[in-house]
């Protein structure tokens, strides 16, 4: 008894010493907020603030000292997802993640981010160069010099910052974050390959059915596209019989607890890397909201702005916010703005000034093209290139060798070849692989993110001193990618628009425009210039914001769906939410694969409906959740016919159902579901399951399955009548929601299935771990409503739950800027200890907001960074 006593006292000691060592470690883990702290090569010291919203305050003497200082509280309260972020760029994530992210290492290297940065870097004005070295150098020396124990993710892994190169940040670290969000938000050769993918089993006339062109436009490419690519050989014979392939990198089979762990994390690291290489080039339902109200229709008689960029959902959040504050100097103007910063860039992204204020939409025109590259039967090391004969001309597949380490296992040598157009992406997409002929051919990609001239960071920085709309527009003629529409308005009452980046002309030759695939060897699918900053599209401000006009004389008027140089006048509004931008008769080709414009009409519906907007006026469009898209195919739902025990109570609780997706709402559920089973019940059969599970999920199909019920499309119903596809859709979707939720109809909530989940990375993989690391709560809306909720319909376990929604929102008043107001899905600290980590969700859920200000009544820590 006295020995069990023993070891109850040894076992009770111990758990208390490790409960002390624990509670030590977190004490440790919390970065410094009050007090004195060093950060070397400070030119003065520099005030650290934080005010009652969270958000961080820099005061310092100089602009690189605060942009320095912003580099240490990056560090300090994101440390874990800039070493992240930083492995991702570099595609050296399996150094400590092993086998299961090759696929996305095998990517990031191929199209060669880090060293485009690179190039970059070196083309940046010499006081660029210093701000972001300056920058760097805070992250860095946070790294050296700091008490502040790391996150638990470091531990967990076993990495730490800089591992490899001892170098956390580093100037071309931040330019080449800014190609990531080019690649994320600026990307369409995945709807380029998905044309490619279905154009095998389907005819021309069905292929834009499939993928309709944007309303009231015909399809882009004239060429016949089946019939190019079948007269090519393009596609790879099909196999005798089908072949059993798993998703993701293949793992071991674990033994023991640990075994178990690491084949589990394995698994689901292997799922994510794969969705994430295979989403890349994707923008479908990747966009934003933002509009302008001018003076002339509110309250106040000064403009209101509002913005929600919808971005992945993510834990951290994608977004600090923080104010940067410093006198002008010989070196640098005045500097004083506050507003959303990405960790690793060295300025405010999204935000305002004293005088003005800014937002961001995602305009998404054609900046990436697919390149059918022919293979030279008698030297596979070649590929073909124009000739001025007709026999063909050969030229070398440029190659570099790029090794990447995996965990436990040896290194992989990955050979990345490259042609005339860019990277060979078929070399590292299986879904190319396993769809053409690459004995034959291969897809390379041209990009223009990937140019030597990409100066983005330098617009980032120069529009943080802008006073006005018209600093604005001059601080970002040297924005290139991914093009943005900025709304912007001054204090002056002054608004703007303005489509900001670089685009490619196409030749008037060209029969595939750019949409699909092109024949590499073909001159006229070529890229013929860039349409010049002064011709994007625009509405130019006039003397104290009264009016706009349009960026030439000659223009021919601008319809509703893109911005309206008289909607200043007349309106009293423009908003943009990724709708087409170019009006009738615009002169240049931009792209045809624009957001369907429903939630840019729900806005303007809402803009329209009062003559005197205020900030809360402005608050309840942003959190509106109903669907125009809902609204388009609710009759078809009451009208199906079903036998299902349940379909009298669902069809009841649909008969007044207004299309407003609420978090709380039964019909919202019932019509998400339905019109998921339908659309799988009407495509599924036409495209086989493998291709449509492939083409599904980050496409919605949502205009395809409209224009097939319109039309009473027997092709696509078949074998049933369109209705009888909605009936035994419904039956399926009830059968799919008594399953989950029960039988009682009007208990089912749409928040419960529709969850926002903001993941982390990677933990977020981890069974064990994903209850503490990512976040989730109740939410509404839908991939169309203005307040975005888009899910991904294939996934296994939460096919309804949003990934992608307002990462922020941000409401502007131009009659006192200080009475600005924010909110994002999680929290100001990346540290999943603290309390800080999860602070806002329920805020941002519920559509509540944060003051952002410049001069906050009261600080609540003050923390001075010493020399």
């Amino acid at each position: 008894m006295t020995l069990f006593r023993r070891g109850l006292w040894l076992m009770s000691a111990l758990l208390i010493a490790l409960t002390a060592l624990l509670a030590v470690y977190v004490w440790r883990a919390f970065p410094v907020r009050d007090g004195h702290a060093q950060l070397p090569g400070l030119s003065q010291a520099v005030v650290v603030e934080r005010d009652p919203a969270d958000v961080t305050h820099i005061r310092a003497h100089s602009a690189l000292d605060a942009w320095r200082s912003l580099g240490y509280v990056h560090a300090q309260e994101r440390g874990w997802q800039l070493a992240f972020n930083r492995r991702l760029m570099h595609g050296t994530l399996s150094e400590v993640l092993g086998p299961a992210t090759l696929d996305t290492d095998k990517l990031l290297r191929t199209l060669g981010i880090a060293r485009a940065a690179a190039r970059q870097l070196a083309q940046l004005p010499p006081d660029v160069q210093a701000a972001l070295q300056a920058y760097s150098d805070g992250i860095n020396a946070f790294h050296r010099h700091s008490p502040q124990a790391l996150p638990p993710e470091f531990h967990l892994l076993r990495d730490r910052p800089g591992a490899g190169d001892g170098t956390a940040w580093s100037p071309a670290d931040s330019v080449g974050w800014s190609l990531m969000l080019a690649l994320d938000l600026g990307g369409n050769w995945g709807n380029e390959f998905a044309r490619l993918s279905a154009a095998e089993v389907l005819d021309h006339q069905r292929l834009w059915q499939l993928f309709p062109p944007y309303p009231g436009e015909a399809p882009a490419a004239k060429a016949d596209l089946p019939a190019l690519y079948r007269a090519l050989g393009v596609y790879k014979a099909p196999p005798p019989q089908p072949i059993a392939t798993e998703s993701g990198a293949s793992q071991p089979v674990g033994t023991g607890v640990k075994g178990h762990f690491d084949a589990i994390f394995g698994r689901r690291m292997a799922d994510w890397a794969k969705n994430w290489a295979d989403s890349a080039g994707f923008n479908e339902g990747k966009g934003s909201n933002n509009w302008v109200v001018a003076g002339t229709h509110t309250a106040s008689g000064r403009p209101l702005l509002a913005n929600d960029p919808h971005l992945g959902l993510s834990a951290p959040a994608i977004w600090y916010f923080a104010r940067l504050q410093a006198p002008a100097t010989d070196a640098t103007p005045a500097l004083n703005v506050v507003g959303a910063t990405l960790p690793g860039l060295p300025f405010v992204v999204l935000g305002r000034t004293e005088k003005v204020a800014w937002g961001f939409t995602n305009t998404a025109p054609d900046v990436q093209d697919l390149y059918l590259e022919q293979i030279n039967p008698a030297n596979l090391g070649q590929y073909r290139v124009p000739g001025a004969g007709a026999e063909p001309v050969w030229q070398n597949f440029a190659t570099r060798t790029e090794t990447i380490r995996v965990k436990g296992q040896p290194d992989v040598s990955l050979v990345v070849r490259g042609t005339r157009h860019g990277p060979v992406l078929s070399d590292v997409q299986p879904s190319h692989g396993a769809l053409i002929d690459t004995r034959r051919f291969v897809l390379a990609l041209r990009w223009a993110a990937l140019d030597d001239d990409n100066r983005t960071v330098v617009a980032g920085m120069r529009t943080n001193h802008a006073q006005s709309v018209t600093d604005l527009l001059a601080a970002n003629a040297d924005y290139h990618s991914p093009m943005q529409n900025l709304v912007a308005a001054d204090t002056s009452g002054a608004v703007l628009y303005k489509a900001i980046g670089k685009v490619p002309l196409r030749r008037t030759d060209s029969d595939i425009r750019g949409v699909a695939p092109s024949p590499g060897w073909d001159t006229r699918h070529d890229w013929a210039g860039w349409l010049p900053y002064a011709d994007t599209p625009q509405v130019l401000p006039q003397a104290m914001g009264q009016g706009a006009q349009a960026c030439g004389a000659n223009d021919p008027p601008w319809t509703p769906a893109a911005p309206d140089p008289s909607a200043v006048q007349g309106a009293g509004w423009l908003a943009t939410a990724n709708q087409r931008i170019t009006p009738p008769g615009y002169p240049h080709f931009l792209g045809q694969d624009w957001t369907v414009p429903y939630r840019q009409q729900r806005i303007a519906t809402l803009l329209d409906a009062s003559n005197r907007h205020d900030l809360a006026s402005m608050a309840r469009i942003q959190n509106d959740t109903v669907s125009l898209a809902t609204q388009a195919l609710l009759p078809v739902l009451r009208s199906a016919s079903s036998s299902h025990r349940l379909a009298p109570a669902a069809q009841q609780d649909l008969k007044n159902f207004d299309a407003d997706m609420r978090a709380d709402s039964a019909a919202a559920l019932i019509f998400a579901v339905w019109a998921d089973e339908l659309t799988r019940g009407l495509l599924a059969p036409r495209l086989g399951d493998e291709r449509f599970k492939a083409l599904y999920g980050k496409r919605h199909f949502r205009a395809a399955v409209e224009g097939i019920l319109a039309r009473d499309d027997a092709y696509w119903c078949a074998p049933l009548s369109c209705s009888g596809q909605a009936g035994v859709a419904l039956s399926r979707a009830l059968d799919r929601l008594s399953a989950l939720h029960g039988d009682q109809v009007a208990q089912w909530r749409w928040g419960d299935a529709h969850p926002a989940h903001s993941s982390h990375r990677p933990f977020g993989n981890v069974p064990a771990l994903a209850p503490w690391f990512d976040l989730q709560v109740p939410s509404g809306g839908d991939i169309f409503s203005v307040n975005v909720g888009q899910y991904w319909a294939n996934d296994p376990s939460e096919p309804f739950a949003s990934r992608h929604a307002a990462s922020l929102r941000a409401l502007y008043d131009l009659d006192n800027l200080e009475n600005s107001r924010f909110s994002y899905q999680s929290g100001q600290s990346g540290l999943v200890f603290s309390p800080r980590y999860r602070d806002m969700q329920t805020e941002w859920a519920t559509g509540a907001y944060r003051p952002l200000q410049l001069q906050p009544a009261t600080i609540r820590h003050r923390l001075v960074l010493q020399p």
